[in-house]
């Protein structure tokens, strides 16, 4: 029970006397007069209504005097031009006023007598002036005439309850508008006058609360038989009960002269403790209204005026009672009713005045209120208050802001952290922060942070705070729950989390948040610098995308490799050759391997041979084409290993692995590089190899020459001499050098050079006398061979020299004889066909004759003979080509003369390639060979020819 004396009272309503329009002459307005005799009273659908119980009353400036006032219901609108009807010939008793229908329900008198009938007038339709009445019923419980007490129709207009002064009640189902579709049945009956109805929907469910002089009653009417339930032994007078609005629940409210209660359709609800007789009660906008009559004198006070509260005055109190406090109370003389329309309060007297009570607004009543509640202290007050009138955020945001401020000056630290939490999003931060930095408080900024995260505000500097309060305070229980909660709850930086559990030590926390989400980074750092977990790292690693996969081992492979090398070399096996994620974290639609660059993850096994070598080997072996580097670095390291091995049968295993991996091919492209390596470590074989290889001849036998292995340079030129001859003359050089007895070497090279004729003889025995030890005895066969052998040239050359003296002289006599005598042709078969000569013949000079068809079908010119042009076209060609020459020579030695930079000229023509290779013939004579002078007789004799025919 709420005591009424504890409510705080203020003044949020605006009292005035309606007046009258102004006249047209802008004379002061005279309050608005209401005739006496006003029995009942309604409002809604922008009018005040209401119905005249009797007709006496002395003439008005407003009225008509002689008008009959009995049984009328008038209208008075908000422009205040009256306006009526007769709606019955003596009297109306009730109004009931429909709000969201332009539908007026109206029990009266047409006679004398206990006779009640009820009206539903239509209000949007006339009939000859009037509204239309659609319906007209009596209202009778059964066949007893007696006094209706009150009345109430539901919105929907399928339910209008009827209450009368014998504790009867009358229900009528169907649509009230119309006689045809409803149906009238007793619902209730009792010994005590029904003083009160209302009608109650919630959902598709409704209940009719009842309540007379002795009880209440709530009735189900959506189920058949209407169960019924008491739900109190007392009840109250008179339109002292309402029906609430939702905001409290459409809780029935009965106002009793010492309490208030409030009910629901199956229980009493709370009840207020407000004294007085109570007269009139209404519900308004979330305030109770209550009229009553307070039998004691009131002191005077800024709601009561300058007057003093008389015993019989009526006192008007509008009442907050979700806050707990008075809005409004006020004296007036007889109030008739208090009608809600048009957004404010109107209260009837029986003086004939209308009173008009007008809401303040949400922010002239806070401001209004709020100097007091807060110099009192009244935090929570005006919370209330301000809530119930929807104040925005930022001004409920500052008072709470004041409120907390209130608890924290006063020590209460848990308190005020709870309206500094209300606060978020409206106040800065940094303010509550500040105030509660005290170790002794932490664990009240640990609530404010934690909320502040809740609502996604925080930023990377508060969650490094709140994690260091839970560091602080040890709750390792509340930073589970922090880092442990459902991705779509994060209301933090992970990163800066992560950096803030590492430090403090919580190295476990940190990794469950790393790896949650995903920061895969600051998971492997943290396993591998702070927990020292390496396999738990290369796991992790390994159930990464490949592309995260692939950078991480990149960047932590050589730790990995230094603590686990066996199981790092076998994940980078996998990442080079068919990688797919052990967790399946590609996703269904990346079930194709990739592979990384084997290349690229050399570096990682410093220091680690023995992996490095099983690594490439596998890559070798599993990918043909594997990056040069891997065949590289795989031969560098065989080398090395066969280089430093001591056992020898593992060392010529590993010779004949490094000679295997050169020879397969894969060196083509970095020739230089594997020489390198190949002289680094002195591996003889593959030295020579790709010597051979490269056609690197000359190295191959500087080589040998260089470990004094005769027989080897000897092999060299016979095995590369036919390709490159200068060979054996770098032989002989080199044997020519030694002062050792190379004679045996020295006759084997002297005798290629004379088979093939490879040096002058005199160039021989140049070379062959810087050695000391080479007596004349070593080059005597040779010289002896050569002189023989010039010999014997010479002999063939004076041979063919007088043969060509003798041709030359036969042919000239010839030509002579052409030129002096006749030719006789005695020739009988053709050249050609060696058939036998018929006229017509063709004969020529050189002794062919052809027949004329045979002639034409195969001579390609008619001065040619076809049996000797293939012979006489070499011969000129020959002979042009020496022209050409013998001119070529002429015109350079004319501009070798004449040029100022010889030098240009031959450079010139050496880059037209007119110089031919040098050849030196020393086993001929001084003079003209034996081919030049066989080349001039043919010459002349082919010229002499062409001159005869």
């Amino acid at each position: 029970m709420a005591a009424y004396l504890q409510w705080r009272r203020f003044v949020f309503f605006d009292r005035e006397t309606v007046k009258e329009p102004s006249g047209p002459d802008g004379a002061g307005a005279k309050p608005f007069a209401l005739p006496p005799g006003i029995a009942v009273c309604d409002s809604g659908r922008g009018n005040l209504v209401w119905g005249f119980f009797f007709f006496f009353f002395p003439p008005l400036m407003c009225l008509n005097c002689d008008l009959n006032m009995e049984g009328q219901i008038w209208f008075l609108p908000r422009s205040l031009h009256l306006s009526s009807f007769q709606a019955y010939k003596l009297r109306v008793t009730h109004l009931y006023q429909l709000k969201q229908h332009s539908i007026l329900v109206s029990v009266g008198e047409d006679e004398e007598g206990i006779n009640p009938l009820v009206k539903v007038w239509n209000l949007e339709k006339r009939d000859g002036g009037n509204p239309l009445c659609t319906r007209i019923f009596p209202a009778i419980p059964g066949n007893k005439p007696t006094v209706v007490s009150c009345l109430t129709v539901h919105e929907n207009l399928n339910f209008m309850a009827i209450g009368f002064a014998d504790g009867s009640v009358v229900l009528n189902k169907g649509d009230i508008t119309r006689d045809r579709h409803s149906k009238t049945q007793i619902l209730h009956e009792g010994s005590y006058p029904v003083t009160g109805l209302a009608f109650r929907q919630s959902g598709k469910t409704t209940h009719l609360f009842v309540v007379t002089t002795e009880n209440i009653q709530s009735y189900m009417l959506s189920v058949k038989d209407y169960p019924h339930l008491e739900l109190d032994t007392h009840g109250c007078g008179l339109r002292c009960s309402s029906l609430s609005d939702p905001s409290q629940d459409l809780q029935f409210i009965v106002a009793g002269n010492e309490c208030v209660y409030l009910y629901q359709p199956d229980e009493r609800g709370p009840c207020f403790a407000f004294e007085g007789q109570k007269l009139i009660v209404h519900w308004y906008r979330g305030y109770l209204i209550i009229v009553s009559k307070d039998r004691k004198t009131s002191p005077k006070s800024e709601f009561a005026g300058n007057e003093a509260q008389n015993s019989d005055k009526q006192v008007l109190n509008i009442y907050d009672l979700c806050n707990k406090f008075i809005a409004y109370s006020s004296i007036f003389d007889d109030i008739v009713d208090v009608l809600a329309e048009w957004g404010s309060l109107y209260v009837l007297t029986r003086d004939g005045k209308i009173h008009v009570l007008q809401e303040k607004d949400t922010q002239t009543k806070l401001e209004a209120c709020k100097y007091m509640l807060f110099r009192k202290n009244l935090f929570e007050m005006a919370i209330n208050l301000a809530k119930s009138h929807h104040l925005d955020s930022d001004g409920l945001s500052e008072i709470f802001r004041q409120y907390g401020d209130h608890l924290y000056n006063k020590g209460n630290h848990d308190g005020a952290i709870q309206q500094y939490i209300r606060t978020i999003g409206k106040l800065e931060p940094s303010y509550v922060i500040r105030k509660f930095l005290d170790a002794q408080r932490i664990h009240n900024l640990t609530a404010y942070l934690q909320m502040l995260h809740l609502q996604s505000l925080a930023n990377a500097d508060h969650t490094t705070l709140l994690l260091n309060c839970y560091t602080k305070l040890k709750d390792s229980s509340k930073l589970e729950e922090f880092i442990k909660t459902s991705e779509s709850e994060v209301h933090f930086d992970v990163e800066t989390a992560i950096k803030v559990l590492r430090q403090a030590g919580y190295y476990s926390h940190a990794v469950y948040l790393a790896e949650k989400h995903e920061h895969h980074e600051w998971y492997l750092k943290i396993q591998l610098e702070d927990i020292k977990n390496y396999q738990e790292a290369l796991h992790y690693i390994g159930k990464l995308p490949f592309e995260q996969a692939e950078s991480n081992m990149k960047r932590y492979g050589k730790i990995l490799m230094h603590h686990v090398p066996n199981e790092t070399t076998e994940l980078l096996k996998i990442l080079c050759t068919d990688y797919q994620p052990s967790g399946g974290n590609e996703g269904p639609g990346m079930l194709e391997g990739k592979k990384a660059n084997s290349e690229e993850f050399i570096p990682v096994f410093a220091n680690n041979s023995r992996e490095l070598k099983a690594f490439l080997e596998h890559m070798t072996e599993v990918q043909a084409d594997s990056p040069q580097g891997v065949y590289d670095t795989l031969l560098e390291l065989r080398l090395q290993n066969w280089a430093h091995e001591q056992d020898e049968q593992i060392k010529e295993k590993l010779h004949n692995e490094a000679l295997t991996l050169l020879k397969s091919g894969r060196f083509k492209t970095v020739f230089d590089k594997a020489l390198v390596l190949c002289q680094m470590h002195s591996f003889k074989d593959g030295v020579l190899y790709l010597y051979e290889q490269g056609k690197l001849f000359q190295q191959i036998m500087h080589y040998h020459m260089q470990n004094e292995q005769y027989k080897k340079v000897i092999e060299v030129c016979e095995l590369y001499g036919d390709q490159e001859a200068c060979l054996w003359e770098q032989a002989l050089g080199y044997f020519a050098r030694k002062e050792e007895n190379c004679k045996e070497y020295i006759a084997a090279v002297l005798k290629h050079i004379e088979n093939k004729n490879l040096m002058p003889p005199l160039l021989v025995v140049q070379t062959l006398a810087h050695n000391s030890t080479a007596t004349l005895s070593v080059i005597k066969d040779y010289l002896v061979n050569k002189l023989q052998k010039q010999s014997r040239q010479i002999e063939q050359d004076e041979q063919r020299i007088q043969k060509y003296q003798e041709e030359t002289m036969r042919i000239r006599l010839e030509i002579e004889e052409l030129k002096a005598s006749p030719k006789i042709f005695q020739k009988t078969k053709c050249s050609i066909c060696t058939s036998a000569l018929e006229l017509p013949s063709v004969h020529f000079l050189c002794g062919h004759s052809f027949h004329q068809h045979c002639f034409e079908s195969y001579s390609e010119s008619d001065s040619e003979c076809p049996t000797c042009m293939p012979e006489n076209r070499k011969v000129m060609d020959m002979i042009r080509a020496q022209e050409q020459k013998r001119d070529l020579h002429d015109q350079f030695q004319h501009q070798l003369k004449c040029s100022n930079d010889g030098f240009s000229v031959v450079a010139d023509y050496f880059g037209r390639g007119v110089f031919n290779k040098l050849t030196l013939i020393t086993d001929l004579p001084s003079g003209k060979t034996a081919t030049t002078i066989e080349a001039g007789l043919q010459r002349e004799l082919l010229v002499h020819s062409k001159r005869s025919t």
